[in-house]
């Protein structure tokens, strides 16, 4: 049976940061919002909590956060009017090779350039060559990422800043693995590590293409603006957005799950929740929840075209994940002093090693040499453990598919402790605690992380722009009117940056507009051209 309907002009499913994000551009428009959290906390996988032992301050979830610091969407809403605090580490962050050699990114370019010179000479004055690049090309770059799609003028900024030759150029390098063209620019392996490292934040190795163009944005927001973390914990990002929202009017509900988007006509009109309980939505549903979920089990693909579901059947997920927290004792004892001053590290695979781990897990293997990225929460926010301690964690891609039991975690947790020990002697003695989350318990704790993928999605090439969620519009329009994916399936994908969310909130209300029929109409048409051999849509505007 039925429990009793409500009304507010939008719901949001999902108290992820980008569900936030636009539940917090649809209120600033005076629109009456309500999000709804399947779990208990809000803040999907940016969320905080003393896990292990009081004082010590661990992040569930993400960490780091340069996305965030350089998206104009978070910068718009002024989160720090709401309590948020950005700290940063010494270094941004320091990749240790299988000799204990470094190659560090510092927030100095000086320092960046002496770090990669040693590796080769000459390196340093490539690596300010394309920081240089960067600094040209910043601004519009970030925001064609971050409009909706397509990015018309920011992408005629961006054309204008490089010019036709660099933009050929650059365009070549977006394509390329991370591996390819580190060597094409750089002699030495340190810079080329530091690419293909941070491409490795997605779920592409170093010889995938387009991975250089990840490994390339991660490495330049470092040098720029360095990894920054919230103070106090990821949870005060989420917090923030919460207060901010609040002061507007909305409102967050936690432990409501939904279980049905309601439907009429072609048109989503409200959800219902796990009791039964109804939402009506007058103006727009927004779903920051991955594509998938939100389609096969929310709506049900009874409603939607059929090249659509069977598009939806050809979604990629990224890779699963393993993560270990840890209480220590003291700061992690680094036999090259350099890793202590750097708040994530890169441990310990040379660019063979790199491509061995990718491989292994593109096959399914378990790898035996994983990198691990580690966050040394303390380095870069002292409030994060009792003075003296460090708050660490460590995550590393595993295959999808693996039979994971509470032995073969805790087997596998110990074989990372012991790749950390090897390059810091006496690390296993500091550890006080540890939480271990396999893809099973990443997924418990946050049901967006499905089977341990951090990124809703894989950041392949296939599956980006207007092939991201489907082939499509890479808008988050659906072909549902008045539900607007707002999650990381969709364009411009993972990572802490609120894109999503605020391309949802932006499609709602042109579609709530005086404009708004126009709108419908266009956005219908193009679906039905994108997903021919589907069943006919309706024609009738939903009242």
């Amino acid at each position: 049976m039925n429990g009793p309907t409500e009304t507010v002009d939008a719901v949001v499913i999902g108290a992820g940061p980008n569900g936030l994000v636009a539940a917090n551009l649809l209120a600033d428009a005076g629109w009456g919002v309500l999000v709804l959290e399947a779990t208990e906390r809000p803040g999907g996988a940016v969320q905080s909590a003393e896990l292990i032992e009081p004082g010590f301050h661990h992040d569930l979830f993400s960490a780091f956060y340069p996305m965030a610091m350089a998206s104009p969407v978070i910068a718009g809403l002024d989160l720090e009017r709401h309590g948020l605090r950005w700290r940063h580490a010494p270094v941004p962050l320091a990749h240790i090779l299988p000799d204990d050699r470094c190659a560090v990114l510092s927030r100095t370019l000086e320092d960046t350039m002496s770090s990669v010179s040693a590796f080769h000479p000459g390196d340093g004055e490539v690596w300010a060559t394309e920081f240089a690049a960067w600094s040209r090309v910043r601004e519009p770059l970030l925001d064609a990422l971050f409009t909706p799609f397509p990015p018309v003028r920011a992408a005629a900024r961006l054309a204008r800043a490089l010019g036709v030759a660099d933009g050929l150029r650059f365009a070549r390098m977006v394509t390329m693995p991370a591996a390819a063209w580190g060597r094409e620019r750089f002699r030495g392996e340190g810079a080329t590590l530091l690419l293909s490292g941070n491409a490795l934040h997605t779920d592409l190795g170093p010889h995938q293409a387009a991975s250089s163009v990840f490994g390339w944005l991660l490495c330049m927001l470092a040098q720029d603006l360095g990894f920054p973390v919230p103070e106090g914990g990821s949870g005060e990002l989420s917090g923030a957005l919460v207060r901010r929202l609040q002061a507007r009017g909305g409102r967050v509900e936690c432990g409501r799950a939904v279980t049905r988007v309601l439907t009429a006509r072609g048109c989503a009109v409200g959800v219902e929740d796990v009791s039964g309980a109804r939402v009506r939505a007058t103006r727009a549903v927004l779903a920051d929840v991955p594509a998938p979920v939100l389609f096969r089990r929310l709506v049900g693909e009874d409603g939607l075209p059929a090249r659509f579901v069977e598009d939806l059947g050809r979604f990629h997920w990224d890779d699963a994940t393993v993560k270990v927290d840890w209480s220590l004792s003291g700061p992690i004892p680094w036999r090259n002093p350099d890793a202590a001053r750097a708040g994530t590290i890169h441990l310990a695979n040379d660019l063979a090693g790199l491509t061995r781990y990718s491989t292994d897990v593109d096959a399914g293997r378990l790898p035996e040499d994983p990198m691990l990225i580690l966050g040394q929460m303390a380095v870069a926010d002292p409030s994060r453990a009792p003075a003296g301690h460090e708050t660490a964690w460590a995550y590393t891609h595993v295959p999808r598919g693996y039979a994971w039991d509470a032995d073969r975690l805790r087997r596998y947790a110990d074989h990372l402790e012991a790749i950390i020990e090897r390059h810091a002697p006496g690390f296993t003695s500091r550890v006080r605690g540890r939480y271990l989350q396999g893809p099973r318990e990443l997924e418990r704790d946050d049901p967006s992380l499905v089977e341990g993928a951090v990124n809703g999605g894989s950041a392949a090439m296939h599956q980006q722009l207007v092939f991201r969620p489907v082939p499509g519009l890479g808008r988050s329009d659906t072909p549902i009117d008045r539900l607007f994916l707002a999650s990381a399936s969709a364009h411009p994908g993972g990572a802490v940056h609120g894109g999503p969310g605020a391309n949802a909130a932006k499609a709602a209300l042109a579609r709530a507009g005086m404009a708004g029929p126009l709108y419908h109409r266009v956005i219908s048409r193009l679906h039905d051209v994108v997903y021919a051999g589907g069943p006919p849509r309706p024609r009738r505007e939903p009242t």
